[in-house]
C-alpha cells in the first residue's frame, strides 16, 4: 500500500517523514493542480484577480460545504486555522471579569492569542485540567462542564489536540456551552481529513481547521466556519475591499453581494489564493484513492507502533484508542532531554518526528500517513531503542 502511494508526493525519499501532523505534505497531483492556478495568474493577473477571482473563490467554498456538510456562505477560506481563530478571538466583545474556559492540552500560539486578548480586555483564562489518561467520554465531559460558570463567555477546545494528539469527544460541552448561551469557539486544525466532520451536526459557534494537513491540499489553505447567526459578531482582520459601512446592518450584503461574513474576510487585498482554490482538487483526490480505507490503516500501524513502543518502556497511553487522533499518537518515553533525542533521530537515523517534554511527560508525536510504511515503524522502534537503552525485542515478535 504504502510504496504505490508514496510515489503521489514529493517528500524526500533519504528522510523517514514521520510529522504529517505538523504541516502535512501534498500529493504530485494536487500540487500540479496548485501550481497550475499559480501559473494562470501569473498569465494574466487582471484577468485572475480582478476579473475571475471571485467567481473562482466560490468553489471551494461549495466543495469544502458539501465535504464538511454545512452552508457554503457559512464557511470561508482563509490561510491557516490561527488566523480563522484570531478572527474570532479578536471579534468578541469580552469585559473585564468574563472567562474563557479551555484545557491545559492546548495549541500554544493560541493560548498566547488568549493572553494577547485577557491582556487587553481584563477577561481571564480558565484552564481545566482533563483526567489522564483519558479513559471515557464522561472524564472529559464533566471536567469541561464543572467549569462553567455564570461568568464564562466563551469554551474554547482543540477538537485534536496538538501536543498530546488526543480527540476531545466535545459534542456534549458544544451542546451545553450552546443552552448557557456560552460562545464555543473550536480549534479545528489537525480534524479535516484525519475524521469525517459534520459541521452543522456539531453545531459549535465557531470552527476553524486547516486543509494543509490531513487533507492534504498545499499549504495557505484553511477555513473559518461560522453559524449563521453568530456571522455578524465578526470583525475581518484586515479592513479591505470587501467591507461596506452597512455590514452589521440586517440582511446587509457584502461588497461583492456574498454575505458580510464572506466578502471581509475573502477580499482583503492583494494575495496568491492558489493554495484555497487546489482544496477542490485535494479532495478528489482523496476521493479517487479512497482515502479513508487508507485512514483505517494508518490508524491500525500507529496504534501498533504505540503497542510496540509502550511495551519496551513500560509505560501507559495517554489514553484509550478511540481517544487518541487516529493517524497521530503521542507516545510516552522516558525522561530524557527531549531536544537531544529529536536531533538525534534525524542526524544519526533521518528521521523526522516531534519529540518534546508537555508537563512532565516527555513525549515522541508519531503521524502515520498513507505514504509511511512497515519498514518505516521498525526503523523508529530501533531507533528509540537504542537511543533511550530499552530493552530491544526481536521484530518478529510484533504480533
Amino acid at each position: 500500500m504504502s510504496e504505490n502511494l508514496a510515489r503521489h508526493f514529493l517528500l524526500r525519499e533519504d528522510v523517514v517523514f514521520l510529522n504529517h501532523g505538523s504541516f502535512g505534505a501534498c500529493p504530485r497531483p494536487v500540487f500540479e493542480t496548485y501550481q497550475g492556478f499559480q501559473l494562470e495568474l501569473e498569465g494574466e493577473p487582471v484577468e485572475f484577480l480582478g476579473r475571475r477571482l471571485h467567481d473562482l473563490l466560490r468553489v471551494p467554498r461549495e466543495a469544502l460545504a458539501a465535504e464538511l456538510n454545512c452552508g457554503s456562505e457559512d464557511v470561508v477560506g482563509v490561510l491557516n486555522a490561527t488566523t480563522g481563530l484570531n478572527i474570532v478571538i479578536q471579534s468578541l466583545d469580552l469585559k473585564p471579569g468574563d472567562q474563557i474556559l479551555t484545557t491545559d492540552h492546548e495549541y500554544s500560539a493560541l493560548e498566547k492569542t488568549w493572553a494577547y486578548i485577557c491582556n487587553r480586555t481584563g477577561a481571564e483564562v480558565v484552564v481545566v485540567k482533563v483526567p489522564m489518561p483519558l479513559l471515557t467520554e464522561a472524564q472529559f465531559t464533566d471536567t469541561v462542564m464543572a467549569g462553567m460558570t455564570e461568568r464564562t463567555r466563551v469554551l474554547f477546545l482543540s477538537h485534536i489536540t496538538s501536543p498530546t494528539a488526543l480527540l476531545f469527544p466535545i459534542g456534549r460541552v458544544v451542546a451545553e456551552a450552546r443552552a448557557r448561551g456560552i460562545y464555543s469557539v473550536i480549534d479545528g486544525a489537525h480534524t479535516p481529513g484525519h475524521i469525517p466532520l459534520d459541521l452543522t451536526a456539531l453545531g459549535a459557534d465557531f470552527y476553524s481547521g486547516n486543509c494543509h494537513k490531513w487533507m492534504m491540499a498545499p499549504k495557505g489553505s484553511a477555513f473559518l466556519h461560522a453559524r449563521p447567526e453568530v456571522q455578524g459578531l465578526l470583525n475581518p482582520l484586515v479592513i479591505s475591499h470587501g467591507w461596506t459601512k452597512e455590514s452589521k446592518q440586517p440582511g446587509a450584503k457584502g461588497a461583492f453581494g456574498n454575505s458580510p461574513f464572506i466578502d471581509e474576510i475573502e477580499i482583503q487585498g492583494t494575495r496568491d489564493p492558489a493554495a484555497w482554490l487546489t482544496v477542490p482538487a485535494a479532495i478528489a483526490f482523496r476521493r479517487d484513492n479512497d482515502w479513508w480505507a487508507i485512514a483505517d490503516h494508518c490508524r491500525a500501524l500507529a496504534q501498533e507502533t504505540a503497542r510496540r513502543l509502550g511495551e519496551l518502556t513500560g509505560l501507559a497511553p495517554l489514553s484509550a484508542p478511540e481517544f487518541c487522533a487516529p493517524q497521530m499518537v503521542a507516545m510516552p518515553i522516558p525522561e530524557c532531554d527531549t531536544a537531544e533525542i529529536h536531533k538525534a533521530l534525524f542526524d544519526r537515523y533521518s528521521i523526522e518526528i516531534p519529540v518534546f517534554k508537555w508537563q512532565d511527560t516527555c513525549i515522541v508525536r508519531l503521524s502515520v500517513q498513507g505514504y509511511n510504511s512497515v519498514q518505516q515503524m521498525d526503523r523508529l522502534i530501533e531507533a528509540l531503542t537504542e537511543l533511550l537503552n530499552l530493552k530491544s525485542q526481536p521484530i518478529a515478535a510484533r504480533g
